[in-house]
């Protein structure tokens, strides 16, 4: 399998932080984003961000951003359709999936969701610690983006409903000091997180 595209999640509504684009809050020398920038260019082909609004605030970051094609913020699977039908204009097989307001997950995500699909003979992977499953960090084959489309248009909202329905691999990371797909969902979060990335 040739190495998938990228695809960073941040269409959500950040309702719990207030509303605006969590992953621009600052976090040490720069923004989350930079963090999970930094964290999955390295395992990727390329890289796009996923984002609904006005995507000159992220001009900065030098990444192409692709809005959600259904309306109504559909959730991370609408995320997901997204980043597949632009990794089909690009010739590409597959892509990985992370979240724009988790910045720890492994530096070896991709390599272990791709072994994780080829070994345990599925189309889908997704990442799993201790602390459960991890649904937005995720390999996808661009072969079902229609799949999911219809998905999408008959309803379907929850990550696990339409990967249930297909082969999903579970792949499991270690949970050390903190597990690595903590994210940053409120203001304490933020310190906390902050309190990590000094601790490393």
């Amino acid at each position: 399998m040739k190495q998938p595209l990228g695809v960073i999640l941040a269409g959500g509504q950040s309702r719990r932080m207030g509303g605006g684009d969590k992953g621009l809050l600052p976090l040490g020398t720069g923004s989350i984003l930079d963090q999970v920038i930094d964290r999955i260019e390295p395992q990727v082909s390329g890289l796009a961000l996923n984002a609904n609004g006005e995507a000159a605030r992220f001009a900065t970051l030098g990444l192409p951003v692709v809005p959600d094609s259904v309306v109504g913020f559909a959730g991370p699977l609408a995320g997901v359709l997204a980043g597949l039908d632009w990794a089909y204009k690009s010739g590409a097989t597959h892509i990985v999936t992370v979240a724009a307001d988790t910045p720890f997950f492994p530096p070896d995500l991709v390599p272990r969701l791709l072994l994780g699909a080829e070994s345990q003979g599925c189309p889908i992977a997704l990442a799993r610690t201790e602390n459960g499953r991890h649904p937005t960090f995720g390999l996808w084959p661009v072969a079902l983006k229609d799949d999911l489309r219809t998905a999408l248009e008959t309803g379907v909202r929850k990550v696990v409903q339409w990967t249930d329905s297909h082969g999903t691999a579970m792949v499991d990371f270690p949970t050390g000091r903190f597990d690595p797909f903590f994210n940053v969902n409120t203001p304490d979060d933020l310190t906390l997180a902050q309190s990590y990335l000094e601790g490393s």
